[in-house]
């Protein structure tokens, strides 16, 4: 098993506590923009995550009032101006593999937007499990004012899974900003609270989600991202594979001895 508290990244800020991880873009005169390296370096995080015995949720936190403006456009888009295509494409693939990380990371994942969270920032809280932002979260996929298709970092295949496909479909056409109060509206936000109170929020639904199963949460991650692509059946299927997997866990028996003696189970993740 990885141990991951010890982490120094050169390019976010990283805190383990509580086996919670937290995560800032550390850029906030910019706006907390994305470099190649901080691409690498998330992806290369959220891999080993998936080893870890420490970390058991990651909160995405804003910082100096802002989630993230996206790419650089100094440090990444002017440099793809002179790259052909096999280095395009790698980029590209670099930055969906980012994406990948953090779904098949096994850990609950929560998005705390403030300010802007546009493109890849807007990509990161769109991948995330649970969203939480501010009346004044901006959210916006804005690839297409810049020239580039809406289809940037499995933003196709998630947006519309959340919000609607005709929702969808207008944000990544357009490229407009969604409000936070249509963000909640329409799903993509689970809730809006105060600035001052965002922080705090975020990090108890971390607490209270690394105080339950989190064996069994890893099971839940993984299911909800392979049953996209499965029938019914399969997915029935799978769910009961699953679930006689976590009935053989201690913390299945620990429940049901702490429901015996009408006490709150204490679950510790095996």
């Amino acid at each position: 098993m990885t141990m991951m508290a010890g982490r120094k990244p050169k390019h976010f800020l990283w805190q383990v506590e509580g086996k919670v991880a937290t995560i800032r873009l550390d850029r906030p005169e910019r706006k907390n923009p994305l470099t190649f390296e901080s691409y690498a370096e998330l992806r290369d995080t959220f891999r080993d995550l998936v080893y870890a015995d420490d970390v058991d949720a990651v909160v995405f936190l804003p910082n100096g009032g802002n989630f993230c403006s996206g790419g650089d456009v100094h440090d990444i888009i002017g440099p793809l101006m002179k790259m052909d295509m096999k280095e395009l494409l790698a980029f590209t693939r670099m930055t969906g593999d980012f994406v990948k990380a953090m779904l098949n990371c096994g850990k609950p994942i929560i998005a705390a937007v403030d300010g802007v969270a546009v493109g890849a920032g807007a990509i990161i809280a769109m991948a995330s499990d649970i969203r939480i932002a501010t009346p004044e979260a901006k959210t916006a996929f804005l690839f297409t004012r810049v020239g580039l298709a809406g289809c940037d970092m499995g933003a196709c295949a998630i947006l519309p899974r959340i919000i609607g496909q005709g929702r969808a479909a207008e944000l990544l056409y357009t490229g407009r900003t969604m409000s936070a109060a249509e963000g909640e509206r329409w799903g993509f936000y689970n809730r809006l609270v105060d600035a001052a109170a965002l922080e705090a929020d975020a990090l108890d639904m971390a607490a209270r989600i690394v105080s339950g199963p989190t064996f069994a949460h890893g099971i839940t991650k993984t299911q909800l991202n392979q049953e996209w692509s499965m029938g019914l059946d399969q997915a029935i299927e799978a769910e009961a594979q699953a679930q006689a997997i976590c009935m053989q866990t201690g913390d299945f028996k620990r429940a049901y001895e702490a429901f015996v003696a009408k006490e709150k189970p204490v679950f510790e993740g095996d």
